[in-house]
This record gives structure tokens, C-alpha cells and sequence, in this order.
């Protein structure tokens, strides 16, 4: 058995435990204990009446299960409850934020984007769901990837509780969790200069992939060696 911590990996908004496939199985070849989640906001059957706090509850208990110390990875919409949840837990080693909200107290999702929802964003009451006929899914997400890849993984979307884009962060992890940060250089989603800003905050080691919004999928075997790196 690995004396490596336990990496713990959380996906983004409308997504779930399942984009992570690739780099969760190129992780435990090299020997590392991975966990995977799907976060209340997208996959509980009340997810409509849930929020951000729900994600990060769900992200803590993880961390507060495992014995020993975790690595804990996030993606998008993930920075935020991992950001949240995380402040205070004493057995977290590192975070690895990719293309992801590290956001500060006082910050919602919602306001680091403008404070209006992007045009991509489908709102409907408490859901919301992501691409449109003008902005596709597959080219927001998984622009650097084959067309046919790209459609599979975006028939595999689901709808998002809206409620937690707008939830306000109050406490911060990273501000005492050392942290690396990967800014993903063609991103059709998340702006290089919104990344860059982001990655400067809390004194991560910044890494660089030539990928759009979803490096798990395009660069798995990149993504991975930076996960696995982290913590050590």
C-alpha cells in the first residue's frame, strides 16, 4: 500500500464523478489511493433545493472519512465548496485547483463572473443547464477534443441547482492549505486572464496546459503527473 495521501477528486458544475475516469485510472497505476464524488448540486435527487454549503458538507466529510492525509483536486465550480468546506480540515496536504474558483470571503461564483449569468447558462428556477444551439456544450467544455468525444461527454450533462452560483463564500482553505493552480490556455469558458488572476492569490505553484476547460479528458496522462506530484 501507498504511504502517498489519499487524493480526493471533485468535478465541476453539471458534471460528475465520471469526467474524472481517465486520470483516476492513470493515478492508481502509479500506486495512489483515489476517491472520485458526485456532488449533491447535480446529482441528489433534491438537488434543486440544495446549495453550495451541501456541496462543501459533502466535500468535508469526504476528507473527514479517510484516515490519513488527502490531496484534494478541483475543477470549476468544484473551487468553490473545496474552498469553503475545506477551511480548518487538519488532514488536507494540498489542493490542486484546475481552471477552478479559488474564491475569497465575500465572493459567490455568480460575482466573480459579472454578476449576471453567462449567456451559455440555460437558468430555469432553481436548475440550470449548460450550452445552448448558439453555444454548444461541446464547444464550451471539450473544445480540444474529437467531435464524437466531445458529444458523448456532453450528452452526459446534467442539470445544475442554481442556488449555489450565488452562494457566498465565508471562510477560505487555501489561505492555510498550500495549493497549486492549473490555468487551461484554450478555454472556452474560463477566461485566461480570470484564471491568471486566481492562481496569483494564494501563492500556488501555477502549471500551464495547452487544453481546453476539461484537461481530464484531453490530457489525462499531463493531469494526472500534476496531481500526483502535488503534496509530496
Amino acid at each position: 500500500m501507498s504511504n502517498d495521501p489519499t487524493i480526493l477528486l471533485v468535478h465541476g458544475a453539471w458534471h460528475g464523478a465520471w469526467c474524472w475516469d481517465a486520470v483516476l485510472t492513470r493515478l492508481e497505476a502509479k500506486g495512489r489511493t483515489v476517491l472520485a464524488i458526485d456532488l449533491p448540486t447535480v446529482h441528489a435527487p433534491n438537488k434543486a433545493e440544495l446549495g453550495m454549503l451541501d456541496d462543501a458538507q459533502a466535500v468535508r466529510q469526504t476528507v473527514d472519512a479517510v484516515d490519513g492525509p488527502v490531496v484534494v483536486v478541483a475543477h470549476s465550480y468544484g473551487g468553490v465548496p473545496t474552498t469553503h468546506g475545506l477551511a480548518g480540515a487538519t488532514n488536507v496536504a494540498h489542493i490542486v485547483y484546475i481552471a477552478a474558483f479559488a474564491l475569497d470571503a465575500g465572493e459567490s461564483l455568480l460575482g466573480a463572473v459579472g454578476g449576471v449569468p453567462p449567456t451559455w447558462w440555460m437558468v430555469d428556477g432553481a436548475l440550470t443547464t449548460a450550452g445552448n444551439d448558439a453555444e454548444p456544450a461541446e464547444s464550451l467544455f471539450f473544445n480540444d477534443l474529437p467531435d464524437d468525444v466531445a458529444h458523448a461527454n456532453a450528452a452526459r450533462l446534467l442539470p445544475q441547482a442554481t442556488k449555489p452560483f450565488s452562494d457566498v463564500v465565508t471562510q477560505v482553505a487555501w489561505k492555510g492549505i498550500p495549493s497549486d493552480y492549473v490555468i487551461t490556455e484554450r478555454d472556452a469558458v474560463f477566461p485566461l486572464f480570470a484564471q491568471e488572476a486566481l492562481s496569483g492569490r494564494s501563492g500556488s505553484t501555477v502549471h500551464r496546459l495547452d487544453t481546453g476547460h476539461s484537461p481530464f479528458l484531453s490530457q489525462p496522462e499531463a493531469t494526472a503527473d500534476i496531481i500526483d506530484a502535488a503534496g509530496r
